[in-house]
């Protein structure tokens, strides 16, 4: 493979980031008002389209920012606390970049580096709702002389609405088989909605999107099982640094106010609430479990990296290996950090007063974010496999699928 060196933290993390974080205070100076009038953040994704943050992971000697797995997490976490709808947004562009940097090389791969060098953004379009049974795809490719016809529909298809291709998981008419079909946004055959209608992440283009008739590039046609081998160890890796910004957020969001705060209560200890060691404590017990929250975010970025780098190398046992370990590295960190997210976004409240539940506060927000952000996949489902694997080396599932139970008519 043509890919070097730039992915083993050989680019300096500070100077990276540098390119971006002006953009990231941006993007977190309109957060609330986003939130509150539940805009959509087209103007802030077209900024870091043109700064080449969906590039980030591409080598440097393919215009990319040679960023490892590690830096891009550590990225993810920094967009997040300024607005953690935008790294949620580009989840599904960053997997289907993932994907395309473990392909064999090729024109086809040159090709979509190319185009993510240039700016170019894919959305996500995989699940479907209603009727279909567990496994059942019902969005179909059907061969159409020089390309193939793409035709179906797909819910949560994060990021989607922003985006110029849409990665979407169908079915081949013709031989049954699973693919990815890469679909261009540009056409009369796709059509996006913006109607996710969560209480939290509402701003992160999840809504429905309909495809009639779409043209797909015969070359853009892939074969599912060719799936980079650690695809739900980095999807749930965008989840954890979703909640970890969260995180920051509300210590952030938290140390204002405590700062800011006139009012005292007389049964209190101090003469400002910056004073008062007990509001202090909740301060310092929110700032100790985002640390732990993001040490064990980095760590799992560690394993999926080790993933990478055995893909890299060409040792097929070493990557097995390391994939059941960034597996349950992403499981173990979804407990953790979910829970010591979410723990923050309720124990911020005892550090002020019956002010801060005001709706124009907006501090609401962050629980329901992280609340959203976790619900994903559920978490009781990846305690158990981590503890199967701990007791009886049951390997985890690498691949999910979600539809109708058996016995289930609808």
């Amino acid at each position: 493979m043509t890919i070097h060196s730039t992915f083993t933290n050989a680019v300096d993390y500070d100077s990276l980031a540098a390119r971006f974080r002006p953009i990231f205070a941006r993007i977190g100076q309109g957060a609330e008002a986003r939130e509150r009038e539940r805009s959509l953040p087209v103007e802030q994704l077209g900024w870091l389209k043109q700064a080449g943050f969906g590039a980030v992971r591409v080598p440097l000697e393919q215009g990319g920012g040679g960023a490892s797995l590690v830096q891009l997490v550590r990225l993810w976490i920094e967009l997040a606390a300024a607005d953690s709808n935008l790294t949620q947004a580009l989840r599904g562009h960053f997997a289907f970049v993932e994907d395309r940097l473990n392909a064999p090389p090729g024109p086809d791969r040159e090709r979509w580096l190319a185009r993510f060098a240039d700016g170019q953004l894919v959305g996500n379009g995989w699940t479907e709702v209603g009727a279909p049974a567990l496994g059942e795809v019902q969005t179909k490719v059907t061969p159409e002389g020089e390309h193939w016809r793409l035709d179906g529909a797909k819910y949560y298809s994060t990021g989607s609405i922003f985006a110029d291709w849409i990665d979407v998981y169908a079915e081949r008419t013709d031989t049954g088989g699973k693919v990815i079909a890469a679909v261009s946004t540009h056409q009369p055959g796709v059509q996006r909605s913006d109607d996710w209608d969560g209480f939290g992440q509402r701003t992160t283009g999840s809504g429905t999107t309909l495809f009639d008739g779409a043209r797909v590039d015969r070359n853009d046609v892939i074969d599912f099982a060719s799936r980079f081998v650690y695809q739900t160890a980095f999807y749930q890796l965008n989840l954890v640094s979703v909640l970890v910004g969260i995180g920051r957020a509300i210590e952030r969001d938290l140390s204002v106010q405590v700062r800011d705060r006139k009012r005292i209560y007389s049964h209190g200890n101090g003469p400002r609430a910056a004073e008062d060691p007990q509001v202090l404590q909740v301060v310092g017990q929110i700032s100790a479990q985002v640390y732990a929250a993001e040490a064990v975010a980095i760590s799992a970025a560690e394993a999926a990296q080790r993933v990478f780098d055995a893909h890299l190398a060409g040792d097929v046992e070493a990557r097995h290996a390391a994939n059941i370990e960034a597996e349950l590295a992403s499981a173990k960190a979804q407990l953790v950090v979910a829970e010591l997210v979410l723990r923050s976004a309720t124990e911020l409240f005892n550090a002020l007063g019956a002010s801060a539940v005001r709706v124009d506060q907006l501090l609401d927000r962050h629980w329901r974010n992280a609340r959203t952000a976790a619900s994903h996949n559920p978490l009781i489902y990846k305690a158990r496999i981590i503890g199967d694997w701990a007791v009886n080396r049951t390997e985890p599932p690498l691949v999910w699928k979600v539809g109708r139970g058996s016995g289930q008519t609808s």
